[in-house]
């Protein structure tokens, strides 16, 4: 069965900041992106480190940021059968505004860089 995304193609005014949402908003992608962008890129590791996410949203999302081009799933010829993930050259395209928005962050919480 096909997940279908309610908004992924939603942007009925043409609007840049929506089309960026579409691609990585929610609570999670961002997570996702980060924690893979810093070698935490196999599932059970990344369920690991983002507790709070359920296996099935944790699927859900990673295949769609798969299915856009945004991260490679890369499986193994091992046993047991080994699968990382990593950022396309287009996923990476991401990461400086994650990390403009973590310095925003560090800096509205009062931590320190």
């Amino acid at each position: 069965m096909e997940n279908k995304r309610k908004n992924k193609d939603f942007n009925p005014n043409n609007c840049p900041v929506t089309h960026f949402y579409n691609k990585v908003g929610g609570k999670w992608k961002t997570v996702i992106l980060y924690g893979i962008s810093k070698k935490v890129n196999r599932f059970g590791i990344l369920q690991k480190a983002i507790p709070m996410i359920s296996k099935q949203m944790l699927v859900n999302q990673l295949r769609e940021l798969e299915e856009d081009g945004i991260i490679e799933r890369k499986i193994y010829a091992e046993i047991p059968p080994r699968v990382e993930y990593t950022l396309t050259e287009y996923g990476e395209s991401f990461m400086p505004i994650l990390y403009t928005i973590q310095d925003w962050g560090i800096n509205d919480m009062g931590l320190q860089h």
